[in-house]
């Protein structure tokens, strides 16, 4: 889902400015939506579309819109029997310490991006290199192409890894992008950081050894 400058800007307009005065609407049938809806992956354009309960639960179904849209799910999930390294996170070549990770349907290859002061940036990311370091775990086999990502942040020698809903991802990354400060992002980007990633660990359910959930995580 790697999106031309235009497009990633439009998926990313939501998170990078203030709340506008007008209600947000539901993209596909234009219903307003409260804070915390759904949201839809446009797999044409590869952009974020915001989206009512109803409009996500109907592009869920199997063919609908001909597959061009594709809803977020909620689910966050975490595995507790798989441990990064150093070694691990250096195979990676992510210069920064948060980076997440998905697969794109339609470029049927794996995208690797990170926060930055300028938004997310890609790093290369060798289909060899993901099946080292993550190709173990039952995260990498869970995920879900375009609308689903593995997590992860190093910090203080430890690590951690989650499945995620793509659309906080960008999430993290308009944060950043908004709140970064100097070179190293500044305290009150590294405050948010820690508070975003003490909410994924809330959310994250962990799954067993056959790579099933215990229990699904949803969206209050």
């Amino acid at each position: 889902m790697t999106a031309s400058p235009a497009a990633r800007t439009s998926g990313l307009r939501r998170f990078l400015s203030e709340r506008p005065p007008q209600p947000e609407r539901c993209e596909l049938c234009a219903v307003t939506v409260e804070a915390g809806h759904r949201h839809l992956v446009d797999t044409e354009k590869r952009a974020l579309v915001c989206a009512c309960t109803p409009c996500a639960l109907l592009m869920a179904e199997p063919g609908a819109a001909a597959g061009r849209f594709r809803t977020v799910p909620a689910r966050y999930l975490t595995d507790p029997g798989h441990r990064l390294d150093e070694g691990a996170w250096d195979a990676l070549q992510i210069p920064v310490g948060v980076a997440f990770l998905f697969r794109n349907a339609a470029l049927d290859r794996l995208v690797a991006l990170y926060p930055s002061p300028a938004g997310a940036t890609e790093s290369e990311l060798e289909p060899a290199t993901w099946t080292s370091v993550l190709g173990g775990s039952p995260l990498a086999e869970l995920l879900e192409p375009d609308v689903e990502a593995l997590l992860l942040r190093r910090t203080d020698g430890r690590f951690e890894c989650h499945l995620v809903p793509i659309d906080i991802c960008y999430e993290l990354v308009g944060r950043m992008r908004l709140l970064w400060q100097g070179f190293d992002g500044g305290a009150e980007a590294r405050a948010a950081l820690d508070a975003f990633f003490a909410d994924v660990a809330r959310r994250a359910r962990p799954v067993d050894a056959a790579g099933h959930s215990s229990k699904e995580a949803v969206r209050p």
